[in-house]
């Protein structure tokens, strides 16, 4: 099944438009079919949509006796990353197989009592030249840190169950879309030419501490040294103190 969704004139790969928006059509969604080789990675076809989403609580903090003022908001739990994935049905090769169970003309999987075992998605997201170009020029001139090493920007989704699955048939619509929610129990950044977050992560890797918040730096004070001089890019101007 491999390549099922390539072996005919319908399915080959065609080009895509170099522009600095994210395009669909440069974002390409791998894993292991039913019928897939050990720990090789195919892109899925005829994919719909692919939508990755998750949620946590932020909780606020009050004190007695303060007034109607937060202290602090505090970041909850975060819910496992749910991906909503629909597809057009293929006679060769259904969403279970595209994942890794013999379902269809490949085995007997008919239902998500039979998925047993977890798997892995990857997504890769291809960098168009346009944006590389931009950001060569800009480093020729100033001093910043060029990106023209990285070609694609990839996403590991871990320990993948679907937790939901439904597929539509219709008298008035000849296409027969499947759809599922995966549920994911960790997922993995990484660059083609970069680090990968599977090695510890210093603090540069996750965060700019040029865009800590103020409050940070001052405390409850809004009058203290250290709220002000804050530059505007292309404003001309700066924060007085912040009162």
């Amino acid at each position: 099944m491999a390549g099922r969704d390539r072996d005919t004139y319908v399915h080959r790969m065609g080009i895509t438009p170099e522009t600095a928006s994210v395009i669909s059509s440069k974002n390409r969604i791998y894993a292991t079919p039913a019928d897939g080789e050990v720990k090789t990675l195919f892109q899925i076809g005829v994919v719909a949509t692919f939508d990755p989403s998750e949620t946590r609580t932020i909780e606020p903090v009050r004190g007695i006796g303060f007034g109607d003022h937060v202290a602090e908001l505090v970041p909850g739990v975060t819910e496992p990353m749910t991906l909503a994935v629909s597809r057009t049905a293929q006679y060769l090769s259904m969403i279970y197989q595209v994942f890794g169970y013999k379902g269809g003309v490949d085995g007997l999987v008919r239902s998500l009592r039979h998925h047993k075992w977890p798997f892995d998605i990857v997504q890769e997201l291809i960098l168009s030249n346009l944006p590389d170009v931009v950001d060569q020029a800009a480093a020729a001139g100033e001093a910043v840190k060029s990106l023209s090493g990285a070609k694609a920007i990839l996403t590991y989704y871990q320990g993948c169950w679907i937790s939901d699955y439904s597929v539509s048939y219709a008298a008035d619509a000849a296409l027969v879309q499947e759809s599922v929610t995966v549920n994911v129990t960790d997922i993995i950044g990484d660059t083609s030419t970069a680090y990968s977050d599977t090695v510890q992560f210093s603090k540069d890797h996750l965060f700019n501490d040029n865009a800590r918040s103020k409050m940070v730096d001052s405390g409850a004070n809004p009058n203290v040294a250290g709220r002000s001089g804050v530059s505007v890019a292309g404003a001309g101007m700066a924060f007085g103190t912040l009162k």
